[in-house]
């Protein structure tokens, strides 16, 4: 997708040779003789780079630039002028211009300038995203795995994350289908670029389009200016498109061909923009029913389902509940600032007998009240929800699947400590005993405490 580029000048020589110059190096160029036009075309089309001569009729470029940048707060602005000083660019720069040209300049000094501004943007977006990414997708958000279940959906992702091909993450609420996605986001080429994500179950119908692809200006009532939409937000990046199976028919068409064509039409505009963009969806319900009710385009869902990671439900990998407590405990301790170090073996015990029908969302939320409600430095049973602490009749761990699991656990231990002693500790030897990958026998060992 080219850059689209803004020229703002009442010398119609200067725009020209520039339109000539930018378009050369494959820039979409616009153009405007003064402020208000310029603002027209800014609402009209989003611009990645304005070109802003300083004195123009009417609004001169240091009374345009706190403008632009509120209309088009993505934008970068770099000042042109002939009647330039240091103070002058220094008073540009306070009012958000990226860099200043002075008059006369050759077409290379306009080239490098908007070329540094791209890249110093690129890295400003990719800081930004490292920032807020690596917290919710590492931080806040780890993906805390000791089972053999998601070790295994771990290496898949791994093995995945190179490629572009679009993944279709399925299984229930809350078993953390986005933190995986942000995980094969950041595992990928694509990482430096955004990850966005939307809900499409959460938007309405009638502004889902638009959110989506975006529209121009007038395309429809209360669109006063151009806006760009998710897939040209997520250019160069992932696009995480959550509960797809909500997807209204009618745009499952548009979403088909933005997916095969690369490329997406705004409302109201009279041609497309090619986007290239690594599509990751997610939906909690059962697509191949859908499919044949009629709710879901088959010839979508085959696009979607490139390749098909199913997330288990945290009751099917309760392994993981204690490595999961404890995160969560040190998250909440610290944001609450709560005394609490650690929780009681009758309630860790009563936490990995529970069913958890919310997932791993529900352990949070359970873990946030829990650190609230304690007054020691050990969450007990007292802290636990009623449902969540008293046994159930129903409850398929108490009736024996808690004794099966240590069972298992100590049998998987034991065999690992025999194969390392056969091998002579060479892990990678022993995981090919075992079957299993040297990832896998690395969890195991670190979450069974075995040193040899």
């Amino acid at each position: 997708m080219a850059d689209r580029i803004l020229i703002v000048d009442d010398d119609d020589a200067l725009r020209d040779s520039l339109q000539l110059v930018l378009s050369a190096e494959g820039y979409e160029v616009l153009v405007a003789a003064d402020g208000p036009s310029a603002l027209t075309r800014i609402d009209e089309s989003p611009t990645d780079v304005v070109l802003c001569d300083l004195r123009m009729p009417g609004v001169d470029g240091l009374e345009l630039i706190p403008q632009l940048l509120r209309r088009a707060p993505g934008s970068t602005v770099i000042l042109m002028s002939a009647y330039g000083t240091s103070e002058l660019a220094i008073e540009a720069m306070q009012l958000g211009a990226y860099d200043y040209l002075a008059k006369p300049f050759e077409p290379s000094e306009v080239l490098l300038t908007i070329r540094k501004a791209k890249e110093r943007e690129r890295m400003r977006r990719a800081n930004q995203l490292l920032r807020r990414d690596v917290q919710r997708a590492i931080g806040d958000r780890p993906i805390v795995a000791a089972s053999a279940e998601m070790i295994e959906l771990l290496e898949l992702i791994e093995r995945t994350a190179e490629f572009k091909s679009t993944v279709l993450l399925t299984g229930e609420s809350g078993t953390g289908k986005e933190v995986l996605a942000r995980a094969l986001h950041a595992q990928s080429p694509r990482r430096n670029e955004a990850f966005v994500a939307v809900n499409c179950g959460a938007i309405p119908d009638n502004l889902l389009e638009s959110e989506l692809f975006g529209h121009s200006k007038g395309a429809f009532t209360g669109a006063d200016r151009a806006r760009r939409g998710l897939f040209v937000e997520a250019h160069g990046g992932t696009l995480f498109l959550d509960e797809i199976g909500e997807l209204p028919v009618s745009l499952q068409v548009k979403l088909l061909r933005a997916l095969q064509e690369e490329e997406v039409r705004p409302l109201g505009a009279s041609k497309p923009q090619s986007v290239d963009v690594r599509v990751v969806a997610a939906t909690a319900r059962d697509l191949e029913t859908d499919v044949a009710a009629g709710r879901f385009r088959e010839d979508l869902f085959y696009r979607l389902n490139v390749v098909r990671i199913d997330v288990p439900p945290l009751r099917r990998r309760r392994e993981d509940i204690p490595l999961l407590v404890d995160h969560f405990l040190a998250r909440f301790r610290d944001l609450l600032g709560k005394p609490v170090q650690g929780i009681a073996e009758d309630a860790l015990e009563r936490l990995s007998r529970y069913a958890w029908p919310g997932n791993a969302r529900e352990l949070e939320n359970v873990i946030e009240r829990a650190v609230i409600l304690s007054d020691g430095e050990r969450i007990t049973l007292r802290e636990l929800p009623e449902n969540v602490a008293t046994p159930t009749p129903g409850d398929p761990v108490a009736a024996g699947d808690l004794s099966l699991r240590r069972a298992r656990r100590a049998l998987e231990a034991q065999l690992i400590v025999r194969a390392l002693r056969a091998t002579g500790g060479n892990r990678t030897h022993a995981a090919k005993r075992l079957e299993i990958s040297h990832r896998a026998l690395l969890y195991k060992i670190k979450e069974y405490g075995i040193t040899r």
